[in-house]
């Protein structure tokens, strides 16, 4: 009697991972892969090619560099912020979760393309992405042609892992308000039915006034946590990557 009911939860089990689980997968894999290549080994080192161009100094060439690269990842990423958001808070998680694709057209159905549907919070996202890009490549390499080079590697590792969490801790101090906006935004509405978080600037100024000054850092010690050290191997992983992509294309 044990069988036919073992069969049906593992028939079951494998229907919801390929129904649910398996898709997010794919999809989580896809916006990592996608952030990973645009953040790192493209958008920066385009726009530095082109600011190249107007003769900046190059400390400013670097953050401006990467305001426009985290203003392009903004563009690319904030459709699936969405998608992930309307996911994280829904009540129904265990009786009606619905796929990644499945949540995304309904999230167009009901809002369509723009700011109410499926690019909700785009502002906000600009501001977090723009903001903390800046900071982080702004300050990383402006300060690692400052301090000077080791010989020992495991020294010059340790240089620029300590730049890289420094960078990652402080552009997340400032751009945390833009993510605190970016969340209320983009996840559930105090009142079912009725929009109090529109815009950016304007749901910060709400924030500030009804919740107070240190409402607008909620979360900063998770985040710093997330995003300081893993700051640090993000740009290692850069620099180490980039070298050796530099010398493989010299060597041909």
């Amino acid at each position: 009697m044990m069988m036919p009911i073992q069969w049906l939860t593992d028939e079951l089990l494998g229907q919801i991972y390929m129904a649910h689980v398996f898709p997010d997968i794919l999809f989580q894999a896809y916006i990592f892969t996608l952030e990973l290549l645009r953040h790192l080994f493209f958008t920066f080192e385009q726009y530095k090619k082109l600011l190249g161009y107007a003769s900046l100094p190059p400390g400013l060439a670097f953050a401006v560099a990467g305001l426009g690269s985290g203003l392009t990842e903004a563009v690319v990423v904030n459709p699936f912020e969405v998608v992930k958001l309307t996911l994280q808070t829904n009540q129904n998680a265990f009786t009606e979760q619905p796929s990644s694709f499945v949540q995304a057209q309904q999230i167009i159905k009901t809002g369509g393309l723009g700011s109410q549907g499926l690019n909700k919070g785009l502002t906000a996202t600009l501001g977090r992405h723009g903001v903390f890009n800046m900071v982080y490549f702004g300050f990383y390499f402006n300060v690692k042609n400052i301090l000077p080079v080791n010989k020992d590697p495991n020294l010059e590792f340790l240089r620029k892992f300590g730049i890289g969490l420094v960078s990652g801790t402080i552009a997340s101090i400032i751009n945390i308000p833009f993510d605190v906006a970016k969340s209320r935004i983009q996840g559930p509405q105090p009142v079912p039915g009725e929009i109090k978080y529109r815009t950016c600037f304007k749901t910060m100024a709400t924030v500030y006034k009804e919740e107070g000054f240190l409402a607008l850092y909620k979360g900063l010690l998770p985040k710093i946590m997330r995003l300081g050290p893993g700051g640090a191997v993000m740009l290692l992983v850069y620099e180490y990557v980039y070298a050796w992509l530099q010398d493989t294309v010299n060597h041909k």
